[in-house]
């Protein structure tokens, strides 16, 4: 498989799935459930944002202002998406994010770095990661979303 360029990515990809592998069992996991939500993009100047949730996420009380919403309500909503944002190159078939925004706040001056394929319109980037002592294995899949000759994205409903 030839390896990944900077024009390979920039445009808009959809989420088909996100799993993660672990160094110390057999089983996977997934972190927004089996048929995740999410966008990612790539610009030509070298930006990049990507975010993911849970399918068909509660909604909050439209009855009440987000401030007075109690902690456990706002922390259960957040706890269903995830997102970051910064810069990004193309390293030897390797993607680096270098985040400057984020959901969580730990994100925020540190390097994603992510392992691209490309198949067609199909997009594979992996990474892994520690937690706990143990070491995790992201696969995330995304497939490219065309745009209309106008540059709009339209979604058939």
């Amino acid at each position: 498989m030839p390896t990944i360029s900077k024009d390979d990515l920039v445009g808009t990809w959809e989420l088909e799935s996100w799993t993660i592998g672990y160094a110390d069992r057999d089983d996977m996991s997934f972190p927004y459930g089996e048929e995740p939500q999410g966008l990612l993009l790539y610009s030509t100047d070298g930006w990049m944002s990507a975010s993911i949730c849970i399918p068909d996420r509660e909604r909050l009380p439209e009855d009440v202002g987000y401030r007075k919403l109690p902690d456990a309500l706002k922390a259960a909503a957040f706890s269903s998406y995830f997102h970051y944002a910064g810069r990004y190159r193309v390293v030897d078939g390797d993607v680096v994010h270098y985040v400057t925004q984020s959901l969580n706040p730990n994100f925020p001056g540190s390097e994603q770095l992510r392992h691209a394929e490309l198949d067609g319109h199909t997009l594979v980037l992996s990474g892994k990661d520690e937690v706990g002592g143990v070491t995790r294995f992201h696969s995330l899949v995304w497939h490219r979303v065309d745009a209309t000759q106008d540059g709009v994205v339209i979604e058939d409903s």
